[in-house]
């Protein structure tokens, strides 16, 4: 893989940690519940006191661990993009709709920001992992079970997301519908943006700056 391959690559991997933090922020604004790893995540480092920035990176680190010793295919520069800065990314648009644009939050922004919400955080997931430059450790887990044991990733991922729902739950994370909706539907939705948009657009991104060079 040249430079400049790895480079547009790793733009896009950056690009969708950004949209990945966007729509988890439009989910925390609305108090519907956040994904399940960033709600168990907010739960267990409120108790600890720690920002949400702060713990996530901490726990990813942890869980890389266990990445690099049984899926080190999984890991490249995407992974460090996407678990140094996933969680501050939705610090900063927390910060900016609620304290410099006041998003307002009635019944109705509520249903619009849920939609939006999930859409916009299931998108950049699939655009960072599509740029294939490595997994966040956290979305590395299902594909390393679904090699080892050849179970399909949506069931594997449906499980795994259920379990860090109900670890929000016990802790007081912000669980909420959400919270459930990206539980069972975040495998089905990632794969979905990765056949109908990432992998082809990104795909045809990086053969356009192979056949210019």
């Amino acid at each position: 893989m040249s430079v400049k391959t790895i480079g547009i690559r790793s733009f896009y991997a950056l690009l969708g940690v950004f949209i990945l933090g966007l729509g988890a922020a439009l989910l925390r604004i609305s108090s519907v519940g956040l994904d399940p790893f960033t709600a168990a995540n907010i739960g267990v480092g409120g108790k600890l006191g720690l920002s949400l920035g702060v713990y996530q990176l901490s726990l990813n680190a942890l869980i890389l661990v266990l990445v690099f010793l049984f899926g080190r295919k999984y890991i490249g520069i995407g992974t460090v993009i996407n678990m140094v800065l996933t969680g501050f990314f939705i610090d900063f648009f927390t910060w900016l709709f609620t304290s410099v644009l006041h998003v307002p939050i009635t019944s109705v922004s509520r249903i619009i920001l849920l939609i939006f919400g999930v859409l916009i955080f299931t998108f950049g997931a699939s655009f960072y992992m599509s740029a294939k430059l490595g997994n966040a450790p956290y979305d590395a887990i299902a594909p390393i079970l679904v090699d080892r044991f050849g179970v399909h990733y949506r069931i594997i991922r449906i499980i795994q997301d259920v379990l860090f729902m109900l670890i929000a739950f016990l802790f007081g994370g912000p669980v909420g519908l959400a919270t459930i909706i990206n539980a069972f539907f975040t495998g089905p939705l990632i794969t979905f943006w990765d056949e109908k948009v990432s992998q082809p657009l990104i795909e045809k991104s990086v053969k356009k700056l192979s056949d210019e060079n």
